[in-house]
């Protein structure tokens, strides 16, 4: 169990650095060549890439980060409760 303990630890941290990147990406005049930012966006990178541009933005607002949330926070649900049976079928033995 202190394995998903961890991994729910990462999961979390690895969300709000993607809340950063979004916020970082409001802020006007950011310099992206900061090397907290470009931290930012180099781990974030392979989650961001494949959700960019699903849905056309709404005036000025991209919904696109609300689906990659989404299907990051149930995709992580699944892998969770796929994890905790496991972890517990190989302590009772079986």
């Amino acid at each position: 169990m202190q394995f998903i303990l961890v991994l729910d630890l990462l999961f979390e941290v690895f969300t709000w650095i993607l809340v950063a990147r979004f916020l970082l990406s409001w802020i006007p005049n950011v310099n992206y060549y900061h090397p907290v930012v470009r931290f930012i966006y180099r781990v974030t990178d392979f989650v961001v890439q494949p959700f960019r541009g699903i849905l056309p933005p709404v005036g000025a607002i991209d919904f696109s980060p609300l689906i990659m949330f989404l299907v990051l926070r149930l995709a992580y649900s699944l892998l969770r409760r796929i994890l905790v049976i496991l972890v517990l079928q190989w302590a009772m033995g079986g």
